[in-house]
């Protein structure tokens, strides 16, 4: 409660040794909640990251307003970003131990969020990665490169250009998962990096996608979950008129399709598209 200055002194003026008078807030200012207003609905998806995984905001932003993401990360590894990294980042003890830590909330279902640690086994390795996530107990799972699988089906798109922040040889990886799923690449173009991916900034893969844009590409995907893509996804798309996805959206895309909901955004052509069985 405001209280107004301090006591009235007989002799003028306010005595600091009067206690203060309190000032009742006008009606307009009170908001009451009745006491039988309803709960919001929350349901709830697991999310795991890599160790150095920056962007939990960028994940949020896809998220509908009735859904948390209960997000828990990848032991550390003390290597860069390579294929080394990948493969560590995708065994099976520590990806199930994550499984498991994120069960206690009771997700309706769990995202797998790294793209070069679900495809640098190929199409057997994600596989594998997602009936180990099963098998710990997730109720639905997906991983980052299957999403990216299911999005192009659903775009109707089986021929694209590629831009990633990687090093040629997980580039390479993920030119040669695409290849096992039937997927032509046009172009690609990387960034090769080491370390330190979530700095990249909206120009420079903006930059990118327009070098690796060709005519023939039916859609160009940017991968990696660690690089900021939600404000230019939609600019891009209009400005080369295709679809222009990106690994942290497609991870979004598919596991809240898999808790039965929608992921949220606007002018972004996959997520404006209604999945099969979601409302």
């Amino acid at each position: 409660m405001r209280t107004e200055g301090n006591g009235p002194n007989p002799a003028g003026g306010f005595d600091p040794m009067t206690p203060a008078v309190p000032v009742q807030p006008a009606a307009s200012e009170v908001v009451e909640l009745s006491a039988s207003t309803a709960t919001p609905r929350q349901a709830g998806v697991g999310v795991i990251a890599p160790y150095d995984f920056a962007l939990d905001r960028e994940l949020w932003r896809w998220a509908p307003d009735d859904v948390s993401l209960f997000i828990t990360r990848l032991p550390y590894v003390r290597v860069p970003v390579t294929v080394d990294q990948a493969a560590a980042l995708s065994k099976g003890k520590r990806v199930g131990k994550a499984v498991r830590e994120l069960m206690a909330p009771e997700p309706l279902a769990i995202g797998y969020a790294c793209a070069s640690g679900s495809f640098v086994h190929g199409l057997r390795g994600e596989r594998t990665l997602r009936r180990t996530m099963l098998d710990a107990g997730a109720p639905e799972a997906v991983t980052t490169s299957g999403a990216l699988i299911g999005a192009l089906e659903t775009l109707g798109t089986d021929r694209i250009a590629v831009v990633t922040p990687y090093v040629d040889s997980v580039t390479d990886r993920l030119l040669a998962y695409l290849a096992e799923h039937g997927v032509g690449v046009t172009s690609s173009v990387g960034l090769g990096l080491l370390s330190h991916i979530w700095r990249v900034t909206y120009s420079e893969v903006a930059h990118a996608v327009h070098e690796a844009d060709r005519p023939d590409a039916q859609a160009i995907f940017i991968s990696c979950t660690n690089v900021l893509t939600y404000d230019i996804l939609a600019p891009l798309e209009r400005e080369l008129g295709k679809p222009v996805i990106a690994a942290n959206q497609v991870t979004m895309w598919a596991v809240m399709r898999a808790a039965g909901h929608r992921a949220v955004a606007h002018g972004q052509s996959l997520i404006g598209m209604a999945p099969t069985g979601v409302a």
